[in-house]
């Protein structure tokens, strides 16, 4: 683990990072159903450990705020992430199992998942998070995270000179219950939040009404700039009044477990701190997402801004 005294990262990443466990099955199960697993394998994931690694591929400077377990799911996690361009700074162990994910994969790419695990349930902020936080010039956290971190995060974005904040609604308000970020704290968020990213399920399940609706029912809640994604539909990015309709990229998927946090990641680089207009903000998160998706695992495929630009050169866009 990195020393605490190293310099803060520009962004902090905050959320698990976890051990993915993916069985590639005949068919995604039913209820009461089953499937017949025809390989098992392990890689690395965690929407936290996901956003920061995207973020730092494409150029700035990322670090995870995370907790794992001391044991021995916790040394593999560590261990990548030591491998990989994300500062550690902010990740420390704990008592209690490492967060990791069992995921069903049929052969056109799609998944399901269930995550176990509760170190990341037990992450809680201390002085040195919280000033990592304040001196970042952004911080990313999903909905996965506890809702004492969630909230304590808002109201330090909330402060004079406070940091950017980008926040990705996960999952859906069931799944978030007893684990993540309530809904009084999404609310707070909304209003505060610099970009608010959702997929669809997660927006109809938050609002209480079907995803066309979305849009202007966060706009209604006080969001200034968002974003609702459609998985291979493209996406809906606004921004005070304006809407802007981004499609998605037709490749070949290997597996399209990632995809949203890659968007995520590039969407948080390119429109909340590049500063880019909407569109090509979101086609190249949207190319960044698509690129992601032709690697196994949950950032295998997580490209650097070279190979976006030249992803977008070859579809003259």
């Amino acid at each position: 683990m990195a020393d605490s005294a190293e310099p803060s990262p520009a962004v902090v990443s905050v959320g698990a990072a976890t051990v993915d466990r993916f069985y590639d099955v005949t068919n995604l199960p039913d209820p009461d159903g089953g499937a017949f697993a025809r390989e098992a394998t392990e890689r690395f994931g965690g929407v936290g450990a996901n956003v920061a690694t995207g973020l730092a591929r494409l150029g700035r400077d990322a670090g995870l705020l995370a907790r794992i377990g001391r044991d021995d799911l916790g040394d593999r996690v560590l261990a990548d992430l030591e491998a990989g361009p994300v500062s550690t700074a902010l990740v420390r162990r704990g008592a209690g199992t490492s967060t990791h994910c069992v995921i069903l994969r049929d052969g056109d790419g799609e998944r399901m998942i269930v995550t176990a695990g509760d170190s990341t349930v037990r992450l809680r902020l201390g002085d040195d998070d919280r000033a990592a936080i304040r001196a970042a010039d952004a911080v990313f956290v999903t909905a996965y995270a506890p809702d004492p971190v969630t909230a304590e995060i808002v109201e330090i974005a909330a402060e004079d000179g406070g940091p950017a904040l980008a926040f990705d609604l996960s999952g859906p308000i069931e799944e978030l219950r007893d684990r993540g970020t309530e809904p009084s704290t999404i609310d707070r968020v909304v209003e505060t939040a610099d970009l608010f990213v959702t997929a669809e399920v997660a927006a109809e399940s938050y609002l209480d009404r079907p995803v066309g609706e979305a849009v202007d029912a966060l706009r209604d809640r006080g969001c200034s700039r968002g974003a609702v994604t459609f998985g291979t539909e493209g996406a809906t990015l606004f921004d005070g009044g304006t809407t802007t309709e981004i499609p998605a990229f037709d490749v070949d998927a290997t597996d399209t477990t990632g995809a949203g946090d890659a968007f995520t990641a590039a969407l948080t680089e390119r429109w909340l701190l590049g500063g880019a207009d909407p569109e090509p903000a979101g086609r190249f998160a949207a190319a960044a997402a698509a690129l992601n998706c032709r690697a196994a695992g949950a950032r295998g495929g997580l490209p650097d801004r070279d190979a976006v630009r030249a992803f977008l050169s070859d579809r003259n866009v």
